[in-house]
């Protein structure tokens, strides 16, 4: 990864662009920016080796796919050093979608989506409070997520 690279002003419109539709063609920016498509793919290269550009991918509407119940976990280990197994643990249930290690009130912060709220208490009871790491949970309801986006580049 290539921590000396310093974007400009194209490499931000680039990033823009293939934020809003990763399959944009080359051909299409390079038109729209007013440049060649090599240039466009030499940036993205740049950008993909100085590890601002890590993938692309599809994003779906979880409701769509039956994912009625989105919430979020804060969890508090019994230790510091029950981090790396507990993390470990929760990678494992297909569930947790998201974690975060936090400062604050929680060692761990994690986005759960379920099918249903019997779903989301069956996750809770037997598979996330029985990881024997984790002292305790708090568990907050998403009730709608009018807020989504990307940083800006």
């Amino acid at each position: 990864m290539d921590t000396s690279f310093q974007r400009d002003q194209l490499d931000n419109q680039i990033l823009e662009a293939l934020m809003q539709d990763a399959r944009t063609p080359f051909a299409e920016l390079a038109k729209r920016f007013n440049v060649s498509a090599g240039t466009i793919h030499v940036r993205v290269e740049k950008m993909k080796q100085a590890g601002i550009i890590t993938g692309a991918q599809i994003t779906v509407n979880p409701k769509a796919l039956g994912y009625d119940v989105c919430c979020f976990i804060g969890i508090n280990l019994k230790s510091a050093g029950d981090y790396p197994s507990a993390l470990a643990k929760l990678d494992a249930l297909e569930e947790v979608v998201e974690a975060y290690y936090t400062t604050g009130n929680y060692s761990i912060f994690a986005k759960v989506m379920c099918q249903s709220i019997d779903a989301l208490q069956h996750v809770l009871i037997n598979r996330i409070q029985s990881i024997d790491e984790i002292q305790s949970t708090e568990t907050l309801i998403s009730l709608q997520n009018p807020i989504s986006r990307a940083v800006k580049p």
